[in-house]
C-alpha cells in the first residue's frame, strides 16, 4: 500500500510540474528579436487614430487630454465627420460605411505633432508661401481632382490615378481608411507594405548611397539603418508632384520605428525642408499590432470616377464617339 501511495504522490507531482511548465511557457512573451539578432518589427500594424495632426486652435496650449476629455473629443470628432448626418446640402459621395478613421484618440497628447511643443507645424518660409500662392492661382476655378485647363490626366493627383495612396507615404499617417501596414525583414532589407494602393517600399540596410538627385520616385528613395532598437529610414528624391505635406522635392524625411512592446510600434517622423518651414518638425503615431488580414486595395477595378472626371472635362469625348 505504501509503495502505491508513494508512486501516486510522485505521479501527481510530475503532472503538476508539467502543468506549471506549460503555464510558464504560455505566459512567456513572444521574442522581439529576429533569428539574426535584429529588433523584430514584423507583423501587421494598425495606425488608425482620431488624434489630429495639429492641435486644434480651440484647445489653445493644452498639451494632453484627461481620460474624460479624450473620450469627449473622440465622440465630437466622429460626429463632425459623419457623412450620414450631413445636412449641408452638398453631394456626399460615400456614406459612413466606407470610412474607418477609428473610434478613439491613440495618444494622450492633443496632437500627433510632438515638436514643436505647441503641437503645430512651424511657420512656412516666404519662398514656400509664394510657391503655394502660384499653385493656387494656377488651379483657380478648377477642382483639386480635375485636370487643369488644357491639361491631361497627369494633372490629377496620384491617389485619384491609383498610383500611390494618400496615407501610405512616406510618411504614413492616419486617414480615412486602410490604415494598415505590414513589415517584413531580412538581414539586409526591410519591406514596408501599405494596404492603401498596396504600396511597398523595399528599404536596403547596407549603407548604399541615395540615388542621384535627377532620379525621383513616387515614394522617394529610402535608405535604412539600425540605431540601437530603432529602425531609422531616411527618404529623399521626392517627385515635385508628390512631396510630404506639400514640401519641396529637396525635402528630407526621417522615420523611426521602435518596437515598444509585443503589441505596440512607435512611429516617429521628422520632416526637414528649410525651403518650406522655418525649422524641422516631428510627429508621432502609435501603431497597434492587429491580427486582422491585409487586403488588396483594387483601386483601378471599376474606377468609374476617373473616367467620369475626364468625360466631364471633354477629355474622353473622342473615346465616347468611337
Amino acid at each position: 500500500m505504501r509503495v502505491r501511495y508513494v508512486a501516486l504522490v510522485q505521479a501527481l507531482a510530475a503532472a503538476l510540474s508539467v502543468v506549471v511548465f506549460a503555464a510558464t511557457v504560455g505566459a512567456q512573451k513572444p521574442s522581439l528579436v529576429t533569428a539574426w539578432g535584429a529588433p523584430d518589427l514584423q507583423g501587421i500594424w494598425d495606425f488608425r487614430s482620431l488624434t489630429p495632426m495639429e492641435r486644434p486652435g480651440t484647445l489653445g496650449e493644452k498639451e494632453v487630454f484627461s481620460g474624460e476629455e479624450a473620450e469627449t473629443f473622440a465622440q465630437e470628432a466622429i460626429r463632425r465627420a459623419s457623412r450620414d448626418s450631413d445636412t449641408s446640402g452638398r453631394v456626399v459621395p460615400y456614406n459612413d460605411f466606407w470610412f474607418d478613421e477609428g473610434t478613439k484618440v491613440t495618444t494622450t497628447r492633443t496632437s500627433l505633432i510632438v515638436d514643436p511643443l505647441n503641437g503645430r507645424m512651424p511657420p512656412v518660409t516666404p519662398e514656400a508661401e509664394k510657391r503655394r500662392a502660384a499653385r493656387r492661382e494656377a488651379r483657380k476655378g478648377v477642382g483639386a481632382d480635375e485636370p487643369t485647363p488644357g491639361g491631361w490626366v497627369e494633372t490629377l493627383s496620384s491617389a485619384v490615378r491609383c498610383i500611390a495612396g494618400f496615407n501610405s507615404g512616406p510618411p504614413m499617417r492616419p486617414s480615412a481608411y486602410n490604415n494598415n501596414m505590414q513589415v517584413f525583414q531580412t538581414r539586409d532589407h526591410v519591406v514596408i507594405l501599405n494596404e492603401m494602393v498596396h504600396d511597398a517600399r523595399v528599404i536596403p540596410l547596407d549603407a548604399r548611397p541615395h540615388l542621384p538627385q535627377g532620379m525621383r520616385q513616387w515614394m522617394g528613395d529610402s535608405r535604412g539603418r539600425w540605431e540601437g532598437q530603432t529602425l531609422v529610414v531616411e527618404t529623399t528624391n521626392f517627385r515635385p508632384d508628390r512631396t510630404p505635406f506639400d514640401a519641396s522635392p529637396t525635402s528630407r524625411l526621417v522615420e523611426r520605428l521602435t518596437r515598444v512592446d509585443a503589441d505596440t510600434l512607435q512611429y516617429d517622423v521628422t520632416v526637414d525642408d528649410p525651403t518650406t518651414w522655418t525649422k524641422p518638425w516631428t510627429f508621432r503615431v502609435p501603431m497597434a499590432r492587429t491580427r486582422d488580414y491585409m487586403y488588396e486595395y483594387a483601386c483601378h477595378e471599376g474606377n468609374y470616377g476617373l473616367y467620369n472626371i475626364l468625360s466631364g472635362t471633354g477629355v474622353n469625348q473622342g473615346a465616347n464617339k468611337r
